[in-house]
């Protein structure tokens, strides 16, 4: 019998080799996702029989014609205790996988800000001497024209450099008592659309533009196969390459899929934030959804991903864009705190609406942010935030994990009344009456509010509007707030109207 190292296995070209060879994501040091099904996957010679062992499991399988074999685990319980995976086959090679654990596990994608490392915020950088039982595996950058099957990346006993992820795997380990692993795959400048599967054309018409028109485009595709033949790249080559539509899921994310993970932390949407309608001409960049389409595509991505990985409870959690003053040039009103201008406040208002889906949750960071700066240094509450979202939703703990959310809006006389849910010990954070409230009548013209909390309602007034009939709550690129429930977390923003931007 001869046993091949992962060096070998890692070094081989194609998953056609006739040699035994597992998916990326099986590297020793991984972590496997506890109380679900775990496929194991990867090639062999057509027709071999695959045998996996695990935790006392042993389950076989046949490669297919095209050398493919995939093997499901049963579910498995958490353990800090390490063992080894054993893959062999009929002809006698054997793969052999150390310190391997089972706990959560979570991919960490999106663009700059997902991106963003620890050693950049201070005050989670002190947090890494503590860190226990956390591992990564960081998908290394790069694209493809075509779905590939393999990815650059191994598992590694040390957290993830991302701010995010790593502050998020933290407080979560510290809830879940268990390990947990971290998938980290993201580039910054990077659209929705480029993690979005090329079969995805079907159901979101612009990006089937955005498709037909990159495979015309020959110049494009030729710089990006230059990009590709002349590693390592250029500044100017890495922001082209990233800036690009599906080549990203091609490389970065199909290769992972359906490795078994509890969910998908999202952090992305500041390049959708270029324009409102979506697919402008310059720059070619800011050809994509644009804004107001965002919510509708973020959907039927996350239903896309959920069929990619067979797990219709695969959870999303979302990360709003936090504030940012600057607005679009086609704004009809200026400033960041005017709830008419074409600010950020319109795409965290699409990202609200991956809530009408299942298994999803939307961190509201609407609070924090930097008026100037589109990278921002307060990464923890953030991580803070999605790690209580995980404790409620996917391990069942009784925490406060959301801020007021708006139930209903109730005319009364010369005010205009806003029922919250998730608001019991509604206050403010600086003892003063709530700020960032606006309210209009059917002329759609925005005058602030005044405001005053009653129990878990705010009282809405005005001395400009006789009538008030809408209102809008932190719907600016940058507002002040400072409404707050019990536990200390943000309201999130609203409008009630249904005017057009």
């Amino acid at each position: 019998m001869k046993t091949l190292s992962l060096l070998t296995l890692c070094a081989l070209s194609l998953p056609s080799q006739a040699a035994l060879q597992l998916a990326s994501p099986f590297t020793d040091h991984m972590v496997l996702q506890r109380d679900q099904s775990v496929p194991v996957w990867g090639w062999a010679d057509a027709g071999a029989t695959v045998e996996v062992a695990f935790s006392g499991q042993v389950k076989e399988a046949k490669a297919d014609a095209s050398g493919h074999w995939r093997i499901d685990l049963e579910p498995l319980k958490a353990t800090f205790e390490s063992t080894a995976l054993s893959v062999k086959d009929s002809s006698g090679d054997q793969v052999t996988l150390n310190d391997v654990v089972v706990g959560e596990v979570w991919i960490c994608s999106g663009q700059s800000n997902m991106q963003f490392g620890t050693n950049a915020v201070p005050e989670l950088r002190r947090l890494l001497p503590k860190a226990k039982n956390l591992r990564s595996f960081h998908v290394s950058n790069t694209v493809a024209f075509a779905e590939q099957k393999t990815c650059e990346g191994t598992w590694k006993t040390v957290p993830p450099s991302s701010a995010v992820a790593f502050g998020f795997a933290y407080f979560l380990e510290q809830s879940a008592k268990m390990p947990v692993g971290i998938i980290q795959t993201s580039w910054g400048s990077s659209s929705i659309e480029a993690w979005m599967p090329r079969d995805m054309t079907a159901t979101v018409p612009h990006f089937q533009t955005m498709m037909e028109e990159f495979d015309a485009d020959t110049a494009t595709r030729e710089k990006i196969q230059k990009a590709l033949d002349a590693k390592p790249w250029s500044g100017q080559q890495d922001v082209f390459l990233r800036r690009q539509p599906n080549i990203l899921y091609n490389a970065m994310m199909k290769p992972l899929a359906p490795f078994a993970c509890r969910g998908l932390v999202w952090y992305q949407g500041e390049r959708n934030t270029q324009s409102m309608e979506g697919m402008v001409k310059e720059p070619w960049f800011s050809r994509n959804s644009g804004m107001l389409r965002y919510g509708e595509v973020l959907k039927k991505w996350i239903e896309r991903y959920r069929q990619e990985w067979g797990n219709e409870e695969m959870h999303f959690l979302v990360v709003m864009l936090p504030g940012y003053g600057q607005t679009l040039p086609s704004s009809p009103e200026k400033g960041p705190e005017n709830p008419a201008a074409h600010s950020w406040a319109w795409l965290r208002d699409s990202q609200l609406q991956a809530l009408d889906l299942p298994h999803t949750s939307v961190a509201n960071t609407v609070d924090l942010g930097d008026i100037k700066n589109v990278h921002p240094k307060d990464k923890l509450p953030v991580a803070q935030r999605l790690a209580l979202l995980a404790e409620r939703d996917t391990l069942g703990k009784e925490v406060i994990a959301e801020g007021p959310m708006k139930t209903k809006v109730e005319a009364k006389g010369d005010s205009l009344v806003v029922h919250f849910k998730n608001a019991e010990g509604l206050t403010t954070t600086d003892g003063k009456a709530p700020t960032g409230f606006w309210l209009a009548d059917k002329n759609a013209k925005w005058v602030p509010a005044t405001a005053r909390i009653e129990g878990e309602t705010a009282i809405l007034t005005s001395p400009d509007l006789k009538k008030p009939l809408y209102t809008r709550y932190a719907f600016a690129g940058k507002p002040t707030v400072n409404l707050v429930n019990g536990a200390g977390l943000p309201a999130y923003p609203f409008r009630s109207d249904d005017f057009k931007p």
